[in-house]
């Protein structure tokens, strides 16, 4: 067991990590496994998600939204990337699910937009080789 002061102490140190920038649950425990007893983790984690310092479902909203803002991608490409940061694929599929209509829009913008990008300069077989290697869906592409 411990004490009240090291239980603070370390959500300190778990809080100043998570308030530098918006964190996810994974990133959390695998930033402090080694340094932090397990049980005095899972009850730091508890805390700070019921306080809404970690909320992966609003963080699954934050990257897509900031992805899709940033660069041109597949869905399936930003699914990569969220589900690497160590979000469990049920909050990706659902969010995926509730927005398909507005990812399927924005997918089909950025094959465009990387379509008149790279027309002049790639042959189009290789241009659609190209696409569908980043992940975009077959019928978009046609």
């Amino acid at each position: 067991m411990y004490t009240a002061e090291e239980f603070d102490e370390k959500k300190t140190k778990v809080m100043s990590y998570i308030l530098y920038k918006k964190r996810t649950e994974y990133e959390v425990r695998k930033k402090f496994c080694h340094t932090i007893e397990e049980n005095m983790l899972d009850d730091i984690i508890e805390y700070v998600k019921e306080a809404g310092y970690i909320n992966d479902n609003e963080y699954v909203k934050k990257l897509f939204a900031e992805y899709m803002n940033l660069k041109s991608m597949s869905i399936r490409e930003i699914k990569n990337k969220v589900y690497a940061k160590g979000v469990y694929s049920d909050y990706i599929d659902d969010y995926i699910n509730e927005n398909r209509e507005q990812l399927e829009e924005y997918e089909l913008n950025s094959a465009k937009k990387l379509i008149d990008k790279k027309q002049k300069t790639t042959e189009p077989q290789k241009l659609k080789a190209y696409l569908l290697n980043k992940g975009f869906d077959p019928d978009i592409l046609n």
